[in-house]
């Protein structure tokens, strides 16, 4: 593939930065810039800006109201819209359920779910995860049993990221204990205000409530909120996750982190000198510098031997692998340039309006707080032993 940009794509690229000058709100990408906490008004306010654009779901057909962009011009978008600091756009509705729903979805569900996923109405969170069952997905215990046109839901999900703030969940279900137990699972689509439904926050590390536990207590779902056929939602799973991992592989972000690290380096010291100029230092952002560059190809190739689509599950695998490991190693060296600036912080420094006594620069109050966060990476969505475990059985055809 030639991995030069056409004049077609350098010009959308001075769109997509023109456009991101003139409607990025700028009180929100210093927001993002310096680490503050985002609210959930804020990400909404960025997504109704994209969605007024048409430029919200970048790979969705353009007749379900995506941007039928092409690759390249999808990641232009992804790097461009990193390097400005723009919110992430949250990924549950549109990147995941949404694919699920335009290739396995009914009519009824993809005109109905779609377009609340593009405007907004609907705020999505995945229910995968469960206690006892995170890598090893399939062992997953959430029982849903028919009772006439309802299925009835008990069961206890976990790490569901974002969950305080969903109104719906998409949630694999045990429907079925015969056979194989990847053969008993479905795929359902669950009011989070339905009486039964309890969540309960989980507070991380670094202070943040990110993750959740939810409970299901005799949930009533209707049928029609089932997606696909009973006990097939494996399958419908596994689609979703090449969707999550590519996701997760990040390389506009990491792009973004490391063009942050590169300007730490170039302004704090070290016996008198720029840290860019330390050998040990600088030869440890050479290495990341060169995988990224490996990982911003192997990204172009695998989305162009896709066509956009999901990768193989194999490929989806090695992105999320390397990708995990160059954002983990990029977090370490900023925390390593910024020395005793990344100590333990004051959580209220991420709060809009603090006004309190900074420590050092202000991109330095986030630092620990991406560190610890990031240590996440190489195990959700699958841990990086399991994916590598995925590549060896493709690769001997297992």
């Amino acid at each position: 593939m030639n991995l030069d940009f056409t004049k077609a794509e350098e010009d959308f690229r001075a769109e997509v930065r023109d456009f991101l000058k003139e409607k990025l709100p700028k009180r929100i990408s210093e927001k993002v810039r310096t680490g503050q906490r985002l609210t959930k008004a804020d990400y909404e306010e960025w997504h109704a800006i994209l969605n007024e654009r048409g430029w919200l779901a970048t790979h969705w057909p353009k007749q379900y109201g995506g941007t039928g962009w092409s690759v390249a011009q999808a990641y232009i978008f992804d790097l461009e819209t990193a390097l400005a600091h723009a919110p992430r756009i949250v990924p549950f509705g549109l990147s995941m359920l949404g694919p699920v729903l335009i290739k396995y979805g009914s009519e009824e569900q993809k005109s109905y779910w779609l377009p609340r996923i593009l405007d907004g109405s609907d705020w999505w969170c995945q229910g995968y995860s469960e206690p006892g069952a995170g890598s090893d997905l399939a062992s997953l215990k959430t029982r849903a049993v028919r009772d006439g046109d309802h299925y009835v839901v008990n069961g206890q999900k976990t790490w569901t990221t974002l969950g305080q703030h969903a109104d719906m969940v998409f949630c694999l279900v045990r429907t079925a204990s015969d056979g194989k137990k990847q053969e008993g699972i479905s795929f359902l689509l669950i009011d989070m205000k339905t009486p039964g439904v309890e969540v309960r926050p989980i507070i991380l590390l670094d202070g943040e409530h990110e993750v959740n536990e939810v409970f299901f207590t005799n949930v009533r779902v209707p049928v029609e909120n089932l997606v696909g056929e009973e006990n097939k939602g494996w399958t419908y799973a596994k689609y979703l996750l090449t969707y999550e991992r590519m996701n997760i592989a990040g390389v506009g972000k990491a792009m973004a982190a490391f063009d942050h690290l590169r300007q730490i380096a170039r302004t704090q010291r070290k016996n008198g000198k720029p840290l860019a100029q330390d050998p040990l230092f600088a030869a440890r952002m050479a290495r990341v510098e060169i995988d990224l560059e490996n990982m911003k190809t192997t990204n172009l190739r695998v989305l162009a031997a896709s066509e956009g689509g999901p990768a193989s599950l194999e490929l989806g695998a090695m992105l999320k692998i390397r990708g995990t490991e160059i954002q983990q190693e990029i977090t370490s060296l900023t925390r390593r340039a910024l020395g005793p600036y990344a100590q333990p912080f004051v959580s209220e420094a991420l709060d809009e309006g603090y006004n309190g006594d900074p420590v050092g620069p202000d991109y330095a109050a986030p630092v620990a707080v991406d560190y610890l966060n990031n240590r996440k990476l190489s195990i959700f969505g699958g841990s990086n032993e399991i994916q590598r475990e995925i590549i060896t059985k493709a690769l001997l055809e297992l």
